[in-house]
């Protein structure tokens, strides 16, 4: 804060932000830029995942359906068609469960590369963003060690001026 002659001369927080400039600002913005777009990607992976979840589990609930459907059939006492029949469905919904669970495999890995990405690329950000602040807080020591300067200087000024030692 500084006083002259009753005219106010502070010096606000939002001033000196306004006057500080990060040399880095754009990597930071592209950097985050980055990560933004990662987290959207493993987003979509992540719900890649989970539908797929869902789907295997539909498709469990049929099988259980169909193997339910054979065991009363046979009890009843089923045609040979009959269980070759249900044989076939129940063999088919076991195939593809199975080949939806390998699907399931790779989307994991593939959300969990996308995760790894994400991390690196959070913590790539985060190097930028304390540098960011670490030379803003440098930058607002400095400004402070300038206006104590000026300060100093001022009241110099003024008892050389009025005469006071």
């Amino acid at each position: 804060n500084r006083k002259n002659d009753g005219i106010d001369c502070r010096i606000t927080e939002e001033d000196s932000l306004k006057r500080f400039h990060y040399s880095l600002e754009t990597v930071l913005d592209y950097k985050t830029q980055v990560l933004d777009n990662l987290k959207k990607e493993h987003a979509v992976t992540v719900k890649n995942v989970n539908d797929k979840k869902e789907e295997i589990r539909q498709l469990n609930g049929e099988l259980r359906e169909y193997e339910g459907s054979f065991d009363e059939r046979k009890s009843q006492g089923a045609s040979i068609e009959d269980y070759l029949l249900f044989d076939l469905c129940i063999d088919r919904m076991k195939d593809q469960i199975r080949q939806e669970n390998e699907r399931l495999i790779v989307l994991k890995k593939r959300e969990e590369k996308k995760k790894s990405e994400v991390i690196d690329a959070k913590v790539d950000t985060s190097k930028f963003e304390k540098l960011k602040e670490r030379r803003l807080q440098e930058y607002r020591a400095a400004e402070q060690k300038a206006e104590e300067a000026f300060i100093e200087e001022f009241v110099v000024h003024n008892r050389i001026a009025s005469g006071i030692n």
